[in-house]
């Protein structure tokens, strides 16, 4: 599961500080949800009729599900997924009920995820974590198991595989097989308390339903996350020797984690259609595989307005993108008077491997509409892989003018990196294009020659432990490689010195910073390397380029900082004096 959903999943929950159950539900009682029939010829059945799931994962605050719910239904989903259930679900639930759109109820575990996120709990000893959360979920149960929404229950999400990132060797295993007993108890527990609704448990490969199969006799299907290898579960599941039907809970277009990289070594996202298309594909894998998938609810029904949100929401900021009516065909929603998103081409720009940082850049999105609705023009960037962060991704709307015929001018990200670059085309209707590439910013070229490019440096300290890359020694701020850093102790006073060898005219300095900047400086030049004056200084500075021009002499150029802009120390990628 990508990371940003993570945060669906409430504290309480985990922590078993949630101990007031909500008052007993005022509709009538819930639906009976079985699995029946036998090996390679199961079905989903509720209230005694066949039930597919055509669902979605939920991503919206529940106090929105009124709203949205109507909206998911006219898609011709009938299920929404969660990863938590805790006091907020009543309002969910209530609102699916009132839209005919059934549940599957989650419970978060630890680590869940996938890559091991949330926490390491030990399966093997830490008794207390399970006691708590076993009767915190059973808390829940007693609570929503006669609530109409109740489809299943669903324990746990993707924690086989991200135990990896918390065990190796023979204690994974030894986890691995802890973890999947452990659910068995909670599947046990659960039927005691609702014997009209099944229990599941989700995780992120085929492969771990070898431990389930082992360890979970209990649960009455198996369910995983898949995406770009979704058609691979039908065989994974043959090979396996299974004796259960599964259902798909999140699946959709090719993730981060299973494309190739692009020119500038970051994942190549696939466009609009591409990613409508992945819905189609996965949708038609698991109803090729009848009498066992017992459905999908595909990720993600989110409005979310990040780069993850963009990657794969049906619905960023509410607005709907070509992959929304792709899932409406699949489910067999109405389709007939539905306006459909404009097309954007992949942007372009002049250099995408040196686009200048702080300067105005022209960008070619060309964008046409089915019905010709007039469009509008957003410019948006990412910064999740800036100096190789790999950080949440948040998009920034920047200020942009269209020049007609999908030409647009704005302002390139002031700090240096490899940048995601969005355009957004709008239709006034609710529907969004969206196509995206990266560039690489790079700092703004500067007439002259660069003397303290490889000169003698020398500073106040240098961090010199292995964490972000380092040793990151004064030499690193003037080796001409733009990925390269210096990094000083966290402390306010620090220094930089460069020895130019002889008295040199200085007309410009140029200074581009990672993340860890200056606030407060001065740039201090020097005939011997003792008397200093003063060339230039600033207490406001924000941090990216700083490009200033000087009027100064001297064998010796000194940065003299005095405030840090962060909580970490000084780290300069760059440190030019211009000749």
């Amino acid at each position: 599961m990508p990371s940003r959903m993570r945060s669906l999943v409430t504290a309480a929950l985990l922590a078993g500080a949630v101990t007031v159950l909500p008052t007993a539900p005022a509709h009538a009682a819930g639906s009976v949800v079985k699995v029946t029939g036998s090996q390679g010829n199961w079905r989903l059945t509720v209230d005694g009729s066949p039930y597919l799931v055509k669902g979605v994962t939920w991503g919206p605050s529940p106090s929105d599900a009124s709203r949205l719910l109507p909206d998911v239904r006219s898609l011709g989903a009938n299920t929404i997924r969660t990863w938590g259930t805790d006091a907020s679900s009543r309002q969910l639930f209530d609102a699916a009920a009132s839209n005919g759109v059934k549940v599957v109820a989650g419970f978060w575990l630890q680590p869940g995820g996938g890559p091991g996120s949330g926490g390491c709990t030990n399966y093997v000893t830490d008794t207390t974590y399970k006691n708590t959360v076993l009767a915190e979920f059973s808390r829940w149960v007693e609570a929503y198991r006669d609530h109409p929404a109740v489809l299943m229950w669903n324990v746990g999400n993707e924690s086989v595989l991200g135990l990896q990132n918390c065990y190796g060797g023979t204690e994974l295993e030894n986890q691995r097989n802890a973890y999947t007993t452990f659910v068995n108890d909670v599947a046990k527990a659960i039927h005691r308390i609702d014997a009209d609704h099944p229990v599941t448990s989700t995780d992120a490969w085929a492969g771990a339903w070898t431990y389930y199969k082992r360890n979970s006799p209990d649960l009455d299907l198996y369910s995983v996350n898949s995406y770009k290898e979704v058609c691979g579960v039908k065989q994974a599941w043959e090979q396996g020797g299974y004796t259960k039907p599964y259902l798909i809970t999140e699946t959709g277009p090719a993730g981060e984690w299973e494309v190739p990289d692009d020119a500038n070594g970051v994942p190549l996202e696939p466009g609009d259609q591409a990613k409508a298309d992945g819905y189609t594909h996965a949708w038609n894998c698991v109803t090729g595989h009848s009498g066992v998938a017992l459905g999908a609810t595909v990720f993600h029904y989110g409005t979310e307005y990040d780069f993850g949100g963009h990657w794969f929401n049906l619905t960023p900021a509410g607005e709907r993108r070509t992959a929304y009516y792709a899932v409406k065909r699949a489910y067999g929603g109405n389709t007939a008077g539905d306006n459909l998103p404009p097309t954007v081409q992949v942007p372009a720009v002049a250099d995408p491997a040196a686009v200048p940082a702080g300067k105005e850049v022209t960008i070619q999105a060309p964008a046409t509409d089915p019905e010709g609705d007039p469009l509008s023009y957003e410019v948006l960037w990412s910064g999740r892989y800036a100096d190789g962060g790999g950080g949440g991704g948040g998009l920034v709307s920047v200020p942009s003018t269209h020049l007609g015929g999908g030409t647009l001018t704005a302002a390139a990200p002031a700090r240096t990196g490899v940048w995601k670059l969005y355009v957004k085309v709008k239709d006034g209707r609710g529907n969004v294009g969206v196509e995206q590439r990266s560039v690489k910013v790079v700092p703004p070229p500067v007439a002259g020659t660069d003397v303290a490019r490889g000169r003698p440096t020398t500073a106040s300290t240098f961090q010199n432990d292995g964490w972000g890359g380092c040793p990151c020694t004064p030499r690193l701020a003037t080796d001409g490689v733009g990925d390269t850093r210096w990094a000083s102790g966290w402390a306010d006073a620090q220094w930089l010195q460069v020895d130019l060898g002889s008295v040199r005219q200085l007309r410009h300095a140029q200074l581009v910073w990672e993340p860890a900047y200056g606030k407060a400086y001065s740039l201090q030049v020097s005939d011997d390397g003792r008397n200093w004056r003063t060339a230039y200084a600033t207490s406001s500075g924000d941090g990216g380029v700083d490009d200033f021009d000087v009027s100064a002499s001297g064998r010796y150029v000194r940065l003299d900082l005095t405030q840090r802009g962060t909580g970490y120390g000084y780290s300069l990628f760059h440190f030019g004096a211009y000749a």
